[in-house]
């Protein structure tokens, strides 16, 4: 775990290793939340980026005979 300095104009750095991991890049926007005493940074990713995301999921799933 990685600790960061607020600075005073209340501005924070993502560390190098985290912005390659998650692919941020300079002007990139991302989503903040609170949640059960924490801050979350969600990276917003445009749609055609997230375009084959969810190929290979199983889609076999138990449904109720009036969803089939």
């Amino acid at each position: 775990m990685t600790a960061v300095t607020v600075s005073p104009k209340y501005q924070i750095v993502i560390p190098k290793e985290i912005r390659d991991s998650m692919g941020i890049v300079s002007g990139q926007k991302v989503q903040i939340l609170t949640y059960q005493n924490r801050i979350e940074l969600i990276p917003l990713k445009p749609m055609r980026e997230m375009k084959g995301f969810l190929k290979g999921i199983d889609t076999d799933v138990a449904r109720d005979e009036d969803r089939v």
